[in-house]
């Protein structure tokens, strides 16, 4: 099969080929948590000390969809907000998240890269120069293209925890 970085018909070059490496990377992470039962998704790792899939799953979501909306140069609505936040807790953690099937968590990390692809399909490559403030407390500022890339290379780093969960899980069954 080959390997490139085509992007959609209807986005400039290079919004395009960012765009790409964000699909591909979303398609990744259907493929190796595919088949997972609401145990595994739940699963936090040896001695239950780690963020379970579903939170990986929900936290990479709710970055990506404050990255489109930051894309779109409009705030996050409050409802998006309550529906998939916070960012962290009043720990600095990644939230917990039980009980939400592998399914439900798909077709809405699904919908934010729809709301994605929507969104790249409105920029020109000169808007990704743009630069827009991010972080925890919008303390730190990139601009577009790299938060394209971010999303990207946020879904591998967290893909790798997946594995590793995936890998715990399944010798903890054996």
């Amino acid at each position: 099969m080959l390997k490139d970085l085509k992007g959609e018909a209807n986005m400039s070059l290079i919004v395009g080929m960012l765009y790409s490496a964000v699909k591909e990377n979303c398609q990744r992470l259907k493929l190796i948590s595919d088949g997972m039962s609401q145990e595994e998704v739940d699963y936090k790792g040896l001695n239950n000390i780690f963020n379970s899939t579903a939170q990986l799953i929900r936290h990479l979501m709710y970055v990506d969809l404050n990255w489109v909306y930051r894309i779109k140069g409009e705030p996050l609505p409050q409802s998006l907000q309550e529906k998939y936040g916070p960012m962290i807790d009043e720990n600095n953690r990644i939230p917990i998240i039980d009980g939400v099937s592998w399914s439900t968590l798909i077709s809405q990390y699904n919908g934010v890269m729809e709301m994605l692809k929507d969104a790249c399909a409105h920029l020109t490559d000169a808007d990704l120069d743009r630069v827009v403030t991010f972080g925890h407390d919008n303390e730190k500022q990139a601009t577009i293209r790299w938060g394209l890339w971010h999303i990207a290379d946020h879904s591998r780093y967290h893909q790798a925890q997946i594995n590793q969960l995936r890998r715990w899980f399944n010798e903890e069954k054996a």
